[in-house]
């Protein structure tokens, strides 16, 4: 059940970055979500993601974008918490593979992301996930 949920997720997630639709992407993304390990931030809101998808978006900067290597760390009822593999290549051909952290919550309308946190590179080492 618990990976079925995270598949599902994740193939909406990245169908809706990738046909650029900005409502169906935020929809999946809690109102009072938190991005942690951004260099030069402390700490990103579900307004610095929408601003980013909203400039992002129209001009296609992204052209493919993919999640391996998952893994489970802790679930219950209302949370899911995995590790995997981000991969994304932009339009002008930049590849870029992390590793991430993201923690899922049920709301009353399905699951959404309530945390994401970008991996440092001995961590993902350290997890296999590079």
């Amino acid at each position: 059940m618990t990976r079925t949920v995270i598949d599902t997720w994740l193939q909406e997630f990245v169908r809706s970055a990738l046909a650029h639709d900005l409502e169906a992407h935020m929809a999946l993304i809690s109102p009072d979500v938190a991005v942690f390990g951004v260099p030069g931030f402390d700490s990103l809101g579900y307004q610095d993601w929408y601003r980013q998808c909203e400039h992002e978006f129209p001009q296609g900067l992204l052209a493919d974008m993919s999640y391996s290597k998952i893994a489970v760390r802790t679930t219950d009822a209302q949370h899911i918490l995995f590790k995997a593999l981000e991969s994304t290549r932009t339009s002008q051909g930049e590849h870029i593979a992390q590793g991430v952290e993201m923690l899922l919550q049920y709301a009353d309308n399905g699951w959404k992301l309530k945390q994401l946190r970008l991996l440092p590179d001995d961590e993902s080492s350290h997890d296999g996930l590079i």
